[in-house]
């Protein structure tokens, strides 16, 4: 198994390090407080190519492949996972689009995504009583006239208040998965309402916002993909966003057991440094070798989606695996913090907060133990 990185996968990375090490990491307590991204660094996102790395080139894509994106991803949620997880849902709506769409719609709303002309991309498909079971939506999509009439409601919608463009998913025919097809929304279309903003636990400066959709009037060539091929177009999406699920909770970890580290070589307890004591050892080496198997699952992942072979268990084996340890590792480093790692002080705090709905979105983890546990068995 080679696991070199080639030139443009180390460049992607290198690119995306520095970003997060000179404008994410020293600012992200500041965004969680103003519940914001700056614009300025979603423009510098879409300017490094962090907004569509495989995308290619010909929509201004940066072509770079799912490898160079997971790569990436693990470095901007280093630096700060409310950006990473606007930078996540941009790509894969971009990447959807890119797969399924026309050629008129790729040009308008890929290179739009790419150069950040259109800000950033939101994926509409939750619904209130339409989480882990998508078949269960009421959102509604009729033809009327020549034109689609869209009515219903969205929630736990990423970028919603500043997206350029929403992929929607709507009911077409009748119950179940099989009556759901896609749509895309630009963001200026009339009855489109932007509702309750998520005042949430974590992730305070990425906005999560519900939609409502007034009888929204698109066109006929706004239908992504086939008419009742919905379902089949947001689970592959899925598949490719729990590899950046899995990368972001990669980075998250990284930065909390980085922290723990040098916390532990300055903290003296008892006339010596805390790293000297077996226990803090432990968890330290623990932590590492569970970093280490996470960000493995999420390449291999990433691989074989690039490669173009079927990914989608290995997705979900390393999404679960990455978000439940990056939980366990956040939770040993604040635990070595001890009573300073409960305060806003010290970003650990804010990675245990960030990290825990990496468990949720995308996919909860046992929903991955169902889809893995199927493909094992089938």
């Amino acid at each position: 198994m080679h696991l070199e990185l080639d030139d443009t996968q180390r460049m992607v990375q290198e690119t995306a390090r520095a970003f997060a090490e000179k404008t994410l990491r020293p600012n992200a307590a500041q965004y969680e407080r103003d519940e914001k991204i700056p614009a300025s660094v979603l423009r510098s996102l879409a300017d490094l190519g962090l907004l569509s790395v495989n995308i290619p080139a010909r929509f201004e894509g940066a072509e770079a492949g799912a490898v160079a994106y997971a790569l990436a991803m693990q470095e901007i949620a280093r630096g700060c996972a409310s950006t990473a997880v606007t930078m996540a849902v941009t790509n894969m709506v971009g990447e959807v689009i890119n797969q399924f769409g026309t050629e008129a719609q790729r040009e308008r709303y890929v290179r739009g995504l790419a150069t950040g002309e259109l800000v950033a991309g939101s994926f509409a498909l939750s619904e209130t009583e339409a989480g882990s079971d998508p078949g269960a939506m009421r959102t509604t999509a009729t033809l009327e006239n020549d034109r689609w009439i869209l009515r219903g409601n969205k929630q736990w919608i990423t970028s919603a208040d500043f997206a350029g463009v929403f992929v929607v998913w709507a009911r077409t025919g009748g119950p179940g998965t099989a009556g759901i097809s896609t749509f895309l929304m630009p963001a200026n279309t009339p009855g489109l309402r932007i509702s309750k903003h998520e005042d949430k636990m974590g992730l305070r400066a990425s906005s999560t916002c519900a939609l409502v959709f007034d009888d929204c009037e698109l066109p006929q060539d706004a239908l992504l993909g086939e008419l009742g091929h919905g379902f089949r177009i947001a689970m592959m999406a899925l598949d490719g966003g729990r590899i950046g699920i899995g990368a972001q909770a990669c980075g998250i970890a990284s930065a909390a057991l980085e922290e723990a580290i040098s916390y532990a070589k300055d903290r003296t307890q008892f006339g010596k440094p805390i790293a000297d004591f077996q226990a803090i050892q432990w968890m330290i080496a623990d932590s590492q070798t569970e970093l280490d198997a996470a960000k493995l699952l999420v390449m291999r992942a990433a691989s074989l989606k690039q490669a173009g072979v079927a990914f989608s268990r290995e997705a979900a084996m390393a999404k679960l695996f990455a978000s439940e340890k990056a939980g366990q590792i956040c939770d040993r480093v604040l635990q070595i913090h001890g009573g300073y790692g409960y305060t806003r002080d010290f970003a650990i705090e804010r990675h245990v907060r960030d990290v825990r709905v990496s468990r949720i979105y995308e996919g909860t983890s046992e929903i991955q133990r169902t889809v893995i546990g199927r493909m094992i068995l089938r």
